[in-house]
């Protein structure tokens, strides 16, 4: 009704380039997370191989058992390292699609008020309560998702900080179990 050809192939345009971000960003994190996992396969079979030679070179039950107290300790801190650098590469990739759903919301939101002006100018009169309906309705709608995304984006920093805490307390008691070893004992 009011959209020329032109205004429709610049939406267009902006939804193909939107849709291409999108895809772009998710192959981009596809490639990262598949050269983690390879990285991470690697790393550990040659970890697999290293104590594996060391277990074999023992010579009493012992040193079995004080080469299995130290293996822990480093496995713990790279399972902990591999899912931080998951949950970084996934809390990246979530917030590009952010980025792109808030200006695709904030170009809509742009798109929409110049739609009711044109509307209200060219209506009856009497239509103008009807307008101001609208616009009232789409900014407590936008009030609302501007509500949400806050508190959306204070739970994930604050799930991020507990993360952070369980890994750190995981590895810290890791660490201390691998101490307390009968062989860590004999060297203090």
């Amino acid at each position: 009704m009011f959209a020329t050809p032109e205004q429709l192939a610049n939406a267009n345009k902006a939804n193909v380039e939107a849709m291409l971000t999108l895809a772009n960003t998710a192959f981009a994190s596809a490639e990262r997370l598949a050269a983690l996992n390879l990285n991470t396969a690697r790393a550990v079979l040659e970890d697999s191989v290293n104590n594996a030679k060391a277990l074999l070179g023992a010579k009493d039950v012992q040193e079995i058992i004080s080469l299995q107290s130290n293996f822990a300790q480093p496995a713990v801190e790279k399972v902990v390292a591999y899912s931080r650098s998951v949950y970084e590469i996934t809390s990246q990739t979530q917030d590009e699609f952010s980025k792109v759903v808030e200006a695709q919301f904030a170009e809509l939101n742009k798109n929409l008020a110049a739609l009711l002006d044109k509307a209200a100018k060219s209506a009856p009169a009497g239509a103008d309560v009807a307008v101001a309906a609208v616009k009232s309705a789409i900014a407590a709608a936008n009030s609302a998702y501007d509500s949400i995304n806050k508190a959306a984006k204070q739970v994930a920093e604050i799930a991020e900080a507990n993360v952070a805490a369980a890994t750190n307390a995981t590895v810290k008691a890791v660490g201390a179990a691998a101490a307390s070893t009968p062989k860590a004992k004999k060297a203090a």
